[in-house]
């Protein structure tokens, strides 16, 4: 199971390292310093390699976090709300509540971060100059991370949506169209054609007996699902437009009581009501609500000790939408907080339950039908 773990906030903004980012970390440690110092500083112990590689991963991951800043901070000016970065085994995505609102402003915003990774290159080509009289290993490791960067840069600006360059395709064919869902679609059949194209030369490399094909093939993946979904998120927000929270939610919703046992909840109420998530009551007042996640997160051996409100989310963090939010900030807010469901709630007075299956079935019967 994936998880995150906060790390910082910064302007704002909650740093995240997903799990993944761990694999991608040893990775690039291990490549430097089992291939790439100990090539050039053959004198130096394998201790004195690990360190400075680990050093350079880490100055690496500080360039994408920079890289997402740069255009989280675009977004902030232009008056979007940022909820968050987080960096993963591929480098970093922000959190940020909304499509820009003008080719323009999309444009701007899409450029910052390719602009960002640039001057970062930079800087570490001038910090390689400086320190190459003084430690030739570092000046190695600033130069190399000059070479990550101009990378990065690129392989951003390449114009397939969603990466940057796609973004920027989109916003000037959505100028000349006026049509953003058309621009989106041809962006990400761009995005999706580099993805097959980076899945070819994975697999001509592994017949080549080159095992770095399989990262390749897993690139070419990667881009070719955030194409697809990127497109469809799209589609799916023109779907919503103009339907409230209050219009999608289910008033018919199951209350448990907080001192019942886990194992007498999922016997009597999950299993037989055969829905996944319940608020939690205490006498006559609410404090919190109970969904399946946090059933399974709990050994079963515990499941008959454990009373519920010990495994609930209390009320204070119930992440719930108002009755008049609109349908796709819904969406976005189940799909950036991987839930299942979400609450509509005025003050402690729970309306309904919106469930992400029921949200997936609106759009699908209302595209069927052309609205």
């Amino acid at each position: 199971m994936r998880h995150s773990w906060k790390i910082a906030r910064i302007f704002g903004i909650d740093i995240y390292i997903d799990s993944s980012w761990f694999i991608i970390f040893i990775l690039f440690t291990w490549v430097l310093a089992t291939s790439y110092y100990p090539e050039r500083f053959p004198e130096w112990s394998a201790g004195q390699n690990w360190i400075l590689g680990a050093f350079t991963a880490l100055l690496l991951f500080g360039s994408v976090l920079i890289h997402e800043l740069s255009h989280s901070l675009v977004a902030i000016q232009q008056g979007e709300e940022v909820r968050s970065i987080t960096l993963f085994i591929l480098g970093g995505v922000a959190q940020i509540s909304g499509e820009p609102k003008q080719p323009l402003k999309e444009f701007v915003m899409a450029l910052a971060g390719p602009f960002a990774s640039l001057v970062m290159a930079s800087l570490f080509l001038m910090l390689n100059f400086v320190l190459h009289t003084f430690s030739r290993p570092l000046a190695a490791a600033m130069f190399y991370l000059f070479l990550l960067n101009v990378a990065l840069a690129c392989f951003n600006l390449l114009p397939g949506f969603p990466m940057d360059g796609g973004r920027i395709l989109r916003s000037l064919i959505w100028q000349i169209t006026g049509d953003l869902e058309k621009a989106t679609k041809i962006a990400s059949r761009v995005g999706q054609g580099f993805a097959f194209f980076f899945i070819f030369l994975g697999v001509l490399q592994i017949l080549n007996g080159s095992l770095s094909g399989f990262w390749l093939i897993f690139i070419g993946w990667f881009l070719h699902t955030a194409s697809v979904r990127g497109y469809t998120q799209v589609v799916f927000e023109k779907v919503l437009k103009g339907m409230q929270a209050k219009d999608l939610m289910v008033e018919d919703f199951g209350t448990v009581f907080g001192g019942m046992c886990v194992q007498d909840l999922v016997d009597e109420y999950i299993l037989k009501k055969r829905e996944r998530v319940f608020m939690v009551s205490y006498g006559d007042k609410l404090v919190g609500s109970v969904c399946l996640e946090d059933v399974k997160a709990l050994a079963r051996d515990q499941w008959p000790l454990t009373p519920v409100r010990e495994i609930m989310t209390p009320r204070e963090k119930i992440q719930a939408v108002p009755p008049d939010a609109d349908g796709s900030s819904v969406l976005k807010s189940l799909t950036a907080k991987d839930v299942h469901q979400v609450p509509v709630m005025v003050g402690d007075e729970v309306l309904g339950i919106i469930y992400r299956t029921d949200l997936l079935r609106t759009i699908k019967l209302r595209s069927e039908m052309g609205k």
